[in-house]
């Protein structure tokens, strides 16, 4: 990793900017260093002017977001700004309370809003397979609600829904040199999945194969783990050692040139999460 990194994008997915170090536990491009942020910034000290990031801190366990907003801390250069961007709940709980009102009212269309908002503060947390009842959701066609499910979600759920209902089909590149051992776990993991299913329930029994998947998928990291609103963030932000946190909009930032990045918007200035809110900080 250059040490000449100012700028520095976690969690960053499928959207980065070249002139940006980024960082994911998947790597999607060549531009992309494949690694696990729990495990810290494989970067030295006061080596970022900036550290960016959104829609991760609400999948750590709530132990583990001091920790590493401390790491993200201990990156920047004094000065130094962070850029935090998490689900709002604060929003999302006026937001439920204004449909649940309406729905009880006799108010339809509310009523499916109302369905989808318990989705988000829920379902995303509690889920226990991929895609969770929010998935099952967003298959329907048409959607009960679709204005109002993509004001919520913004592009990225636009590009979700697309996805669903028009999967593309699966491609796979040649798989490297394997060990042995690798050889025979792939082999293993090829086998049908109802005969895997039942060779493990013979050796679990029932409820302890439905221990193992809830509990593999629950630490893959796809739920959220805790919520965040304008005071808690603020207040984990001061904890880990920074300064004057202020509420901003993906439009706004501290960030020089911050829409030129295009990692909140798009090009034409449509908000590419609009259910997040953003907050920023200065380390001292």
């Amino acid at each position: 990793m250059p040490e000449t990194a100012k700028y520095l994008n976690l969690g960053c997915g499928s959207r980065y900017h070249p002139a940006w170090t980024n960082i994911d536990i998947v790597a999607r491009g060549p531009e992309v260093l494949q690694h696990d942020v729990r495990r810290g910034i494989p970067l030295p000290d006061a080596s970022c002017a900036v550290v960016y990031h959104t829609a991760v801190l609400e999948h750590l366990r709530r132990a583990e977001a001091l920790s590493f907003m401390r790491e993200c801390c201990r990156v920047l250069q004094p000065g130094g700004i962070v850029r935090v961007g998490v689900p709002d709940l604060e929003q999302l709980c006026l937001l439920y309370l204004e449909k649940l009102r309406a729905a009880m009212a006799g108010d339809v269309a509310a009523a499916a809003d109302y369905e989808w908002i318990m989705l988000e503060l829920y379902d995303q947390v509690a889920r226990e397979r991929s895609g969770g009842d929010m998935l099952a959701y967003l298959r329907q066609v048409p959607l009960p609600n679709e204005a109002f499910v993509f004001a919520r979600i913004g592009e990225e759920g636009r590009q979700i829904v697309e996805r669903v209902r028009h999967p593309a089909s699966p491609t796979s590149p040649p798989p490297p040199p394997s060990s042995l051992f690798t050889i025979w776990r792939r082999r293993l993991r090829r086998l049908p999945a109802t005969l895997k299913a039942r060779l493990l329930k013979l050796w679990l029994g029932a409820e302890g194969l439905q221990a193992l998947e809830i509990g593999r998928f629950r630490l893959g990291g796809e739920a959220h783990q805790w919520m965040y609103d304008r005071y808690s963030l603020a207040r984990l932000l001061m904890q880990a050692g920074f300064q004057d946190p202020q509420v901003q909009s993906a439009h706004i930032s501290q960030i020089p040139n911050w829409t030129s990045f295009q990692l909140d918007t798009l090009p034409d200035g449509q908000i590419i999460k609009p259910d997040l809110f953003f907050m920023e900080a200065r380390k001292p």
